[in-house]
């Protein structure tokens, strides 16, 4: 008898960040099984930003209160405007994504940690 393993839930930030911290000491305490993917080390995976911007839109995940998107240059936070120009500011500046991302194991995704919404999303 063969058992299909279970989709991971992956979560996506920067290890010092708060919130980031918030979410994996509450899925680590509610037993739940995750990847952490360290947007310093690993980069932003090109291939989930689609995913990500169509489940949550580019105005979520940008985060446009934080210190890295008042760090840049007027013309440059005046060019972001859509998927794709948000996907390339991403890409080049994994800072001013909001954090966590998180991609459950129903694929759906989250950004930012609230408890409630995390239980929501357990089986």
């Amino acid at each position: 008898m063969t058992t299909t393993p279970r989709p991971t839930i992956t979560v996506f930030g920067i290890p010092n960040c708060d919130t980031v911290k918030k979410a994996r000491n509450w899925l680590a305490e509610h037993g739940q099984d995750f990847v952490f993917h360290d947007f310093k080390k690993l980069g932003v995976p090109a291939d989930q930003l689609p995913h990500w911007l169509v489940a949550v839109s580019w105005e979520k995940l940008v985060n446009r209160k934080g210190t890295t998107w008042r760090q840049l240059e007027p013309a440059t936070q005046a060019a972001v405007q859509d998927d794709a120009s948000a996907s390339a500011l991403m890409l080049a500046n994994p800072s001013v994504i909001k954090r966590p991302v998180v991609v459950w194991r129903d694929g759906g995704v989250s950004v930012g940690f609230d408890a409630a919404s995390f239980e929501a999303r357990l089986p």
